[in-house]
């Protein structure tokens, strides 16, 4: 007989992803035939720029199709570098530069190089559903840090204080935020610098994935260029996926600490080895070149933005704060928590609230809890006008038959 299979510790103290699971669900119930609106994904709907295709496709004439060096290419480090100094006057060398296969490998490296058993990372809540796992992954303890919805959904600094011990490793830091769209100035950003100053054994991962999608005249700020003092213990993580739209183009990257950067490509040598080469090239292009669809863009992102806000404020039972960035809505459902759903689902959670809403209103969302507050959930407005209007007059009569 063979032995019985059996997952090891480490992962069985990871749960799967919430969002991909949410979005799985809404994927069966179309292969059914429902005509099911899924504002779970955190994935634009536009198509990557062509003048980026076209890029990938002059690599792959060029041959540009062999092993690279493991943590990135020297003229991608070089673009990053250039970035860095031009978008957040941040001075970085190629050698301070990681090259990852996504912004989720980013984090994991750095978490893997660095965490013992027993470390902690403190992550302000709400947060990206990945964080949390990858510090167990890794051996650490996840340390929540509540960002409150009367706050903007913005860490303040005592709440920050009171989560730092001594065994304290990583800060997460993610602005605009994923799943609220919260964004944090460079005088909040300060504030919590002021804090870190006092505990120089504290390592700060600042996640700025959703860097350009910031909204009404919002400045984007980076905490290793507010608080210079912390730029020899921040790694500075960003990416092409939701900028560019470049999702499935799979490129993070991070600047930081050569020490740390080093220890990053280590891990790669034995887990991931490079990014795709055309991915690779394509994100050159990316960086380096004309940033003017951009504007148009975003000034779509706003126009949905408000679109959903509308809609909630003209559903029972819901309230959210208006995001600074990123293409998400993160609005309580606490008024509908204790009451029946229009076909008898009594929504005791956020969880059933959500269930309902795709059960019955054929609206697919993420549970608040998934991201570590609730009763909410979190929508996506990364799709049509179209889709967010049908769906925001769902998710309106859903509330309205719940009693």
């Amino acid at each position: 007989m063979s032995a019985p299979f059996e997952v090891s510790r480490a992962l069985s103290r990871v749960q799967p992803s919430a969002t991909i699971a949410a979005t799985q669900k809404a994927r069966e119930l179309k292969a059914k035939g429902i005509d099911v609106i899924s504002l779970g994904a955190g994935e634009p709907d536009f198509d990557t720029p062509d003048h980026i295709k076209d890029a990938a496709i002059d690599a792959i004439r060029r041959g540009e199709t062999k092993y690279t060096a493991v943590d990135g290419i020297p003229e991608l480090k070089e673009a990053i570098c250039a970035k860095f100094r031009r978008d957040n006057g941040l001075e970085y060398k190629p050698s301070q530069v990681n090259v990852s296969p996504g912004g989720k490998p980013v984090i994991y490296n750095a978490f893997a190089a660095t965490l013992n058993p027993g470390d902690e990372v403190v992550i302000p809540a709400p947060y990206w559903v990945s964080y949390p796992d990858m510090a167990l992954l890794c051996g650490g303890v996840p340390v929540f840090a509540e960002a409150r919805a009367e706050d903007g959904y913005r860490l303040k600094p005592e709440a920050l204080e009171a989560a730092i011990t001594p065994r304290t490793k990583w800060l997460v830091l993610n602005s605009p935020s994923n799943p609220t769209g919260a964004a944090y100035s460079a005088g909040d950003l300060k504030a919590l610098a002021e804090v870190l100053e006092r505990h120089p054994h504290v390592w700060i991962l600042t996640d700025d994935m959703y860097e350009h999608l910031v909204y009404d005249g919002f400045r984007f700020a980076t905490i290793a260029e507010v608080a210079p003092s912390l730029y020899d213990r921040t790694l500075t993580m960003n990416g092409v996926s939701k900028s560019y739209a470049m999702t499935g183009w799979r490129i993070g990257y991070a600047a930081g600490p050569e020490a740390l950067i080093k220890a990053m490509a280590k891990v790669m040598s034995q887990t991931t080895s490079n990014p795709c080469s055309i991915s690779q090239w394509a994100s050159v292009a990316a960086l380096n070149g004309q940033h003017d669809f951009l504007k148009p863009r975003n000034e779509a992102f706003v126009r949905r933005r408000d679109l959903v806000l509308r809609h909630i404020e003209a559903s029972e039972g819901l309230a959210a704060p208006k995001p600074e960035g990123a293409f998400y809505v993160f609005p309580s459902c606490a008024g509908l928590i204790g009451k029946t759903s229009g076909k008898g689902k009594v929504l005791k959670t956020d969880g059933d609230v959500c269930d309902a809403l795709l059960e019955e209103a054929h609206v697919a969302v993420v549970p608040g809890t998934a991201f570590g507050s609730g009763p909410a959930f979190r929508i996506s407005y990364a799709t049509s006008d179209e889709a967010l209007e049908k769906a925001g007059t769902r998710i309106a009569e859903f509330c309205a038959s719940a009693r």
